[in-house]
């Protein structure tokens, strides 16, 4: 259906030429995914920057942007002290199943001492962070601790020294 205003050019077309215009919206002749799509009125599910466009970010990047953010923080505040040091992102700690079989609590993250032409590096295990926390916020903070207790035990001074925002959260 199409109706126009021939005096100004302005024209006007339904989106959809099957949809019923007398009971509003008619469910019978659309697909199973449209009606499933905004059911109840909820509007669009699922993440707004699809994976195809450059600006998509996945959590496994989004939690290796935490670890260079506290990274960074604290360089700023130590400046030339953290010269060297790498700062990284693991999945799981390597000896995770020994750690169940035994049933201790998997590290956060782990400080290696520099050996050879590698400088000291510190890493952050994501699964094991992420299981510990229930929201983003959250997530940030403990990202942000398990960086500095072990940027502190690298060091060897307090973590309450390192970062003066530090506070053990776990």
């Amino acid at each position: 259906m199409q109706s126009s205003n021939h005096e100004s050019g302005f024209s006007v077309r339904l989106a959809d030429p099957d949809a019923s215009t007398a009971t509003g919206v008619e469910t019978a002749g659309r697909s199973f995914f449209r009606r499933r799509r905004n059911r109840h009125g909820r509007g669009l599910r699922g993440e707004v920057m699809l994976p195809t466009h450059p600006g998509y970010r996945t959590r496994a990047d989004r939690f290796d942007d935490m670890v260079l953010d506290s990274a960074q923080r604290l360089h700023d505040i130590w400046g030339k002290t953290l010269d060297g040091v790498r700062f990284g992102v693991d999945e799981i700690p390597p000896d995770l199943e020994q750690l169940a079989a035994h049933a201790v609590t998997p590290p956060m993250g782990s400080y290696t001492p520099a050996s050879g032409d590698d400088g000291p590096m510190i890493t952050v295990y994501r699964r094991v962070v992420e299981q510990a926390c229930s929201s983003v916020d959250e997530l940030q903070d403990l990202v942000h601790d398990v960086v500095v207790e072990h940027t502190a035990e690298m060091l060897g001074v307090a973590p309450e020294t390192l970062d003066p925002v530090y506070r053990r959260r776990y």
